[in-house]
């Protein structure tokens, strides 16, 4: 008599990978979390724009006013840093000290693409000149390359302030950053903004363990494309015992908290306003969770995100204010009652956002490709 073989884990589709993922960004029900509380959980909201941190938390919250996350900057218990994907994230302080610590090695790896431009520069003489710099006084890119430049004639100026960025921990001091207010990109270290020194890289299996409750369930590809990391497998099978495993439609393993939610896949879902550049459309390797195939490639014009709405939990077309309207531009029919929630959300994100501004909202032609 053989030995039967394990039961296959069981399967989760698209639309069940859609509800447990939008219950983990908090986009099925607005959640009562502070936005301290809210980046912590999100690990960060990607940043390359001043605004999409700030519509990003005001998709997600109850009682969410601009104002909250702005004091969070202004008093340095958040910053603007590059972290995961070489991208500009906003963190809590405390993630800030710890999280650049564990993408450090990412930084270094992309400093070989401009080896050409740095021939000749010591590194480790660049990133101690650079810390002076920053920490004598805040300086803009331009100014960091000029100064650099001065050192090494010879090299690219572009590398120079590159190596910069990714030797060191540097962080957008304020008013940059804050809402309603305008400010270039002034540049210091973190520890000396924050007035700490960071801290030890924290143990990657708390990091996955923090971007399941985040994101999963998901796959180790789906959170090496999320952080820009690569060789997690080892730390996924560390932790495999810990763990619940699923499959997707393709057959591909995900791995999940044993009490994190995966709501009912009927589960209502809400029409939800989200910024360019919001994590729930980027921190997947396959993304067809939120992007229906016939999609993907739709929340890009060129190299420029576009602000996306999501109905019933799944990207369905763009939107953009436009003088005094909210112009909507959906990639599909809605059905009437589907407008008009759509609708009534779009009146919440504009007096949330902007309070006391009058705006006409109105759709768009449909959006075909």
């Amino acid at each position: 008599m053989t030995k039967s073989s394990a039961a296959p884990a069981p399967l989760l589709d698209a639309r069940a990978l859609n509800r447990a993922t939008l219950g983990r960004q908090l986009l099925l029900r607005r959640s009562p979390l502070s936005a301290a509380d809210a980046v912590r959980h999100l690990v960060g909201l990607q940043a390359q724009n001043v605004g999409p941190p700030y519509y990003a938390l005001a998709a997600r919250l109850e009682g969410f006013a601009p104002e909250q996350l702005s004091a969070l900057l202004a008093d340095r218990e958040a910053v603007r840093i590059v972290t995961l994907r070489s991208t500009i994230h906003t963190h809590t302080a405390e993630d800030c000290l710890t999280l650049r610590p564990l993408v450090q090695p990412a930084r270094d790896r992309e400093l070989t693409n401009f080896r050409k431009g740095l021939a000749g520069v010591d590194l480790d003489r660049l990133a101690a000149l650079a810390r002076e710099l920053v920490e004598t006084e805040p300086r803009t890119m331009a100014q960091l390359r000029e100064a650099l430049g001065a050192e090494w004639p010879e090299a690219d100026p572009q590398s120079l302030g590159v190596a910069a960025r990714c030797r060191l921990p540097l962080v957008q001091v304020t008013p940059r950053g804050l809402w309603g207010r305008s400010g270039q990109v002034a540049l210091t270290t973190a520890e000396h903004w924050l007035g700490r020194p960071a801290e030890p890289a924290p143990a990657a299996d708390t990091v996955v363990l923090r971007y399941l409750a985040a994101f999963g369930p998901a796959s180790v590809k789906d959170m090496q494309t999320w952080a820009g990391l690569t060789r997690l497998k080892d730390v996924f099978a560390r932790l495999r015992p810990r763990l619940l495993t699923f499959r997707d439609p393709n057959g591909v393993e995900l791995f999940d908290l044993p009490d994190a939610p995966r709501p009912d896949p009927d589960t209502p879902a809400p029409p939800r306003f989200l910024p360019e550049f919001d994590n729930l459309l980027l921190s997947h390797a396959d993304r067809t969770r939120v992007i229906p195939p016939e999609y993907w490639g739709r929340s890009w014009q060129g190299n420029r995100a576009c602000r996306t709405l999501l109905v019933d939990g799944f990207l369905a077309g763009l939107w953009k204010t436009d003088g005094d309207a909210l112009v909507i531009e959906p990639f599909g029919e809605l059905t009437k009652a589907q407008r008009e929630d759509v609708t009534a959300e779009g009146a919440r994100m504009l007096a949330t956002m902007h309070p006391g501004t009058s705006y006409d909202i109105r759709f768009g032609t449909v959006v075909r490709r």
